[in-house]
């Protein structure tokens, strides 16, 4: 069956790397900090934290401490704080290593559209084309497809770019997918999904 939210973010917790500086966006990323067990993995957040913890338990939320979703965390006993200028300095100076984001549309060249839907209201880009331009790996997590049953994997984006060629790998509901030479490659279903009803729900082009 495919994987639900946690689910989604535990796989991707496991394309973190020991020893890592990590930017985790909003949305199903944020849940990652919560699977990170064992390893040595240090937190990055736009708003000025190195070091966030995981989400802290019901009735011990600090409200002076959020992420750039302005969802209450945790600090650790490493945790520095800065101005955003210095955070943002981090990130296009190449220090952080990996970015997990969110997505609205993904494309099979790796282009990604993940801030903005015209005619709506939003309240800015965020950090998004910092993170997809400095970062070393761009890992998106999202669901396969729409509410509408429409793919969010296409030949081509058709919202607003957050960055050209920027997406390494994709892990959605239904499985993990790679951008490589001439579109996507299958690397893992999830449980009882089938690399079949993936590439009936995609509407980029699959590679073998």
């Amino acid at each position: 069956m495919p994987w639900d939210r946690e689910q989604m973010a535990e796989r991707a917790a496991q394309e973190l790397e020991d020893g890592t500086y990590v930017n985790l966006g909003i949305g199903i990323p944020t849940l990652v900090a919560n699977y990170i067990g064992d390893k040595d993995i240090t937190l990055q957040s736009e708003n000025g934290m190195l070091g966030m913890g995981p989400f802290p338990v019901e009735g011990e939320e600090d409200p002076d401490l959020i992420n750039a979703g302005k969802q209450t965390i945790t600090e650790l006993n490493r945790t520095s704080y800065f101005d955003s200028a210095t955070s943002f300095a981090m990130i296009r100076g190449g220090k952080i290593a990996c970015a997990i984001l969110g997505a609205m549309e993904v494309a099979e060249n790796g282009d990604l559209a993940n801030w903005m839907i015209p005619g709506k209201l939003v309240k800015g880009m965020g950090g998004a084309m910092d993170l997809v331009a400095g970062v070393q790996k761009v890992v998106i997590v999202m669901d396969h497809q729409n509410k509408h049953g429409e793919s969010k994997i296409l030949h081509e984006c058709t919202l607003p770019l957050t960055g050209t060629g920027v997406v390494d790998r994709i892990i959605t509901n239904l499985g993990v997918l790679d951008v490589v030479e001439g579109g996507l490659k299958i690397v893992e279903t999830a449980p009882d999904v089938t690399e079949e009803q993936i590439r009936e729900a995609t509407e980029a082009k699959i590679v073998n």
